[in-house]
């Protein structure tokens, strides 16, 4: 089964309006409709060698966020971010989006400071009450985090799009970068993976996962903190393009290679019925397809297990280059280039 698989009439348990699967009404959902990889960064090359002293990070790496010096203690981060309904509850999608938008921000080691909405709406098919609800969710993470939820832009859309645009500040010397990432230090993530299967799962089916929910609305806040305090100096968040594409973009960045250990990465609540079952997103297979000629699967490593470590993510969590108390060690970075699973 695929993201095309014919929809579902099921009502999910707490949608907030009867009847209304918002799933059903975009080709994707959540990070998994992004532009494949390989497509995006053919797109964005168009934008190559702009050169400005004050740019600390740009667009050579696709790290997480921008990062531009504005005194000699003070980075201003930059990111946007938004995706079509990854559940059919509003509410929950809004949260979803607005804990993902700020992600980018603590991904770079910096501090939010105010978000602004980004939102495409079919006013013409869905009611203002469901984007109220969107809103109202998204609201709640921004003041969870301490951020300032103020105004945006909005357009006609044949597709429900919701997320927000976040500004941020960072010391320079602490930023945590994609390609800091430097042989000899273990690997940690912060969240489980598996939330697209699950998400997908839900499209087709209605079923709603509340492990995926409670994953995806989680701030990746004090697991940042945790970083920085460890002395890390390398991380990324892992969403759409999954946990081998952010990882392939990060050795790729720091001229460097990786052994990830398949049996160590933690699974969200129900990840692999999903992928037994066939719940494998469009998205996650064109991640799959992106990577493989830079992946080594030593013995016993099926396809299913390279699909799910290329699960397209939505609001994933950190994959930190070093150790971090409390979060699991999956890996580790090495000499030479690519990745291997074991």
């Amino acid at each position: 089964m695929t993201a095309d698989a014919a929809p579902s009439t099921a009502t999910p348990t707490g949608a907030a309006s009867p009847g209304i699967r918002l799933t059903t009404m975009a080709h994707g959902g959540g990070c998994a409709c992004k532009i494949p990889p390989g497509e995006l960064e053919e797109a964005v090359s168009a934008l190559a060698g702009q050169v400005d002293e004050s740019v600390i990070v740009g667009l050579d790496d696709g790290d997480d966020a921008a990062a531009v010096r504005i005194d000699g203690d003070t980075a201003v981060l930059s990111t946007a971010d938004f995706f079509t309904p990854v559940v059919d509850d509003p509410y929950d999608w809004g949260r979803i989006a607005a804990a993902n938008a700020l992600s980018d921000i603590y991904a770079m080691g910096g501090d939010p400071v105010v978000a602004i909405n980004l939102v495409g709406w079919p006013r013409d098919v869905l009611p203002m009450e469901l984007l109220r609800e969107v809103l109202r969710g998204g609201l709640a993470v921004t003041q969870e985090a301490g951020v300032p939820l103020i105004g945006g832009h909005s357009v006609d859309d044949p597709e429900p799009k919701y997320g927000m645009a976040v500004t941020g500040t960072a010391r320079p010397d602490r930023l945590l970068r994609n390609d800091a990432a430097r042989p000899g230090r273990p690997l940690t993530l912060t969240k489980p993976i598996g939330v697209g299967l699950l998400n997908n799962r839900h499209k087709a089916t209605g079923e709603v996962s509340e492990a995926a929910v409670a994953t995806m609305t989680e701030l990746n806040r004090d697991a940042a903190q945790a970083a920085l305090t460890a002395g890390a100096v390398a991380a990324t968040d892992v969403t759409g393009f999954g946990l081998l594409g952010h990882l392939f973009k990060m050795v790729r960045a720091s001229g460097a290679g990786a052994v990830l250990d398949r049996s160590a990465v933690p699974l969200v609540e129900g990840a692999a019925d999903a992928l037994r079952d066939g719940y494998v997103s469009g998205g996650t297979r064109r991640n799959l397809d992106w990577v493989r000629e830079h992946l080594r699967a030593a013995d016993g490593i099926t396809e299913e297990d390279l699909l799910l470590l290329a699960d397209a993510q939505t609001s994933g969590g950190l994959l930190v280059v070093g150790e971090v108390p409390g979060y699991p060690i999956i890996g580790e970075i090495v000499e030479g280039t690519g990745i291997e699973v074991r």
